[in-house]
């Protein structure tokens, strides 16, 4: 790949992006927090961190490609607490509240194939009949935030499941999750930017009506770009649950806007799969060092450290980078007879 190429495709604004806030975020624990960061940056920390991070790149890479396509999938957030309990529901259908590996990875599956489903209808109300898109990934969050723990309730007797089980590690400690999300995380940045149909995606959010023009159908584009957002997703709330081993229905549940977090993951990336894992990567890191501050006996405010991911991109965005967002995004569009 030449350095052109390199260049277009954001990787070298990508990674000085993700070093800019690294370098941020180090700054303010070693100097402003006079932290040390050996006794931070362990084996284990970058472990959980990697796992911490896994729902938020699938979720982020599945958001970017509809709002590549020109649909803003707002409802991130609720889809992926309908993938956790899925998940968890089917565990204890399968298993009770032993259930085996094979049951894990069947819930996975199962959650993954009923998003599929839940988006399809999501999308046909999107583009088919033109719903806002921000009122309908609304909708989408409150039935997750309400549905799942209502669901629960009728299940457990509870808004949160028994303790089921999580899934086996596998090479260095690590969730074989983790390299399956590496794995889509490349395979998505090919298809969007080495592809013919990942041009498709990068025009219908551009300009629809040239690439309708060109004989392709916007509309089916679209169509397979949310469905896939709802899929990645599902799956991700799927990963979090099977990482974690119970559904937690309570307060915000268990996803605790971790949806959220992937749509600004995405936008941090520019709209690229590899950038968007890094962000997730930074987020993730980020969401541990509560806990690792109290495993080395380090004082430090809660509140001050969930800050810092989003004082590392303001500030690295605001002194580097910026986001350009598709062009017709939000729009629908009328296929040309």
């Amino acid at each position: 790949m030449s350095v052109s190429d390199l260049v277009e495709s954001g990787w070298v604004r990508i990674g000085g992006l993700s070093l800019g806030a690294l370098a941020v975020i180090a700054a303010v624990l070693t100097v402003g927090l006079d932290v040390d960061l050996s006794r931070i940056v362990t084996r284990g920390f970058v472990t959980r961190s990697l796992e911490m991070a896994t729902p938020i790149a699938l979720a982020a890479v599945g958001g970017l490609y509809a709002e590549k396509s020109g649909v803003f999938n707002i409802g991130l957030e609720g889809f992926m607490i309908l993938g956790a309990f899925i998940t968890a529901g089917t565990m204890f259908v399968l298993g009770g509240t032993s259930p085996t590996q094979a049951d894990v990875w069947t819930a996975v599956l199962v959650a993954v194939v009923v998003s599929i489903v839940l988006t399809t209808l999501f999308a046909v109300l999107l583009i088919r009949y033109k719903a806002d898109q921000i009122v309908a990934g609304l909708a989408v969050w409150f039935i997750g935030l309400g549905f799942a723990p209502f669901a629960a309730a009728l299940l457990w007797g509870s808004r949160s499941s028994p303790g089921l089980t999580s899934v086996e590690k596998l090479a260095f400690g690590q969730s074989p999750l983790v390299f399956i999300t590496v794995l889509l995380v490349g395979a998505a940045w090919v298809v969007l930017y080495r592809t013919r149909y990942g041009y498709w995606v990068q025009a219908a959010g551009e300009n629809p009506e040239a690439l309708d023009t060109a004989g392709v159908d916007v509309n089916r584009v679209r169509y397979a770009t949310v469905i896939f957002s709802g899929a990645m997703a599902g799956f991700a709330g799927a990963v979090l649950l099977a990482h974690a081993g119970n559904f937690v229905g309570a307060g915000s549940t268990m996803v605790d806007g971790r949806g959220w977090i992937a749509i600004v993951a995405y936008l941090f990336g520019n709209y690229n799969p590899v950038g968007a894992a890094a962000a997730a990567l930074l987020f993730g890191a980020l969401d541990m060092l509560n806990v690792q501050f109290q495993t080395v006996g380090i004082e430090v405010p809660a509140r001050l450290i969930n800050l810092l991911p989003y004082a590392a991109v303001l500030v690295v965005l605001t002194v580097w980078g910026k986001t350009r967002v598709p062009s017709v995004v939000g729009d629908p569009y009328e296929t040309e007879e």
